[in-house]
């Protein structure tokens, strides 16, 4: 595992079990494939996260993943990413602790820690709002920073009490330069999730998303 040393006091497994928290651990009601936790510790209030496959794949395996040597697990890259992009002080969650286990000789399971971001709500629950700048500014800032998000949707942009919007889960997600391909294909997706969540009404949001999001862009250097 790898962890917060300023946070996390008591570095042990059991940080990964939401049994362990008792009372203190609550379902994640909406998204995180039931398999995330709000749950709270020596470190605060946090979110934790057992990772899930998806689509297809799931059939085989929910939460089993190919060993390709600790620094490609899931948890870690997630980790190490978040961590890169906190110091930054882009908006997303920071992490508080990362594991895996050995299953076998070629699989492992995972999970991650980050820090709760309080008085937060989904995107997918404020179309009726005016939050699509905020969220148009969260994206850009995210793809200015070089990096591309595995599956921006509508639950995985919040805003919290304040107006400010945040980017959760970048599991699979990468840092290091995006292409402006990369940068529409997460527009692309997140333009499907709020078509799905709110059909009409989604794609009038999404529009207004997208004109601001374009603006900011256009400011950047070629």
């Amino acid at each position: 595992m790898c962890y917060d040393a300023a946070r996390i006091l008591a570095a042990a497994p059991e940080l990964f079990d939401p049994a362990h928290y008792g009372a203190h651990a609550s379902p994640v009601q909406v998204g995180g494939r039931q398999a995330a936790w709000f749950v709270d510790g020596g470190f605060g209030h946090g979110v934790l996260r057992h990772y899930r496959r998806g689509g297809m794949v799931a059939r085989l395996s929910r939460q089993r993943y190919v060993w390709l040597g600790e620094a490609r697990t899931r948890c870690f890259m997630e980790f190490q990413l978040l961590e890169s992009l906190s110091a930054q002080g882009l908006p997303v969650p920071a992490p508080l602790a990362a594991g895996y286990w050995r299953i076998g000789r070629l699989g492992y399971e995972a999970a991650i820690l980050v820090a709760r971001l309080p008085g937060v709500r989904p995107l997918a629950s404020l179309l009726d709002q005016p939050v699509w700048d905020v969220a148009a500014d969260a994206i850009a800032r995210m793809h200015q920073a070089g990096v591309w998000h595995a599956d921006l949707n509508a639950y995985n942009i919040l805003v919290d009490e304040r107006g400010k919007a945040w980017i959760i889960d970048f599991d699979r997600g990468r840092q290091g330069g995006v292409s402006r391909a990369g940068m529409r294909r997460n527009v692309e997706r997140l333009r499907r999730s709020l078509e799905k969540v709110a059909g009409p009404a989604g794609l009038a949001f999404f529009e207004k998303l997208n004109r601001s999001y374009r603006e900011r862009i256009a400011r950047m250097p070629a």
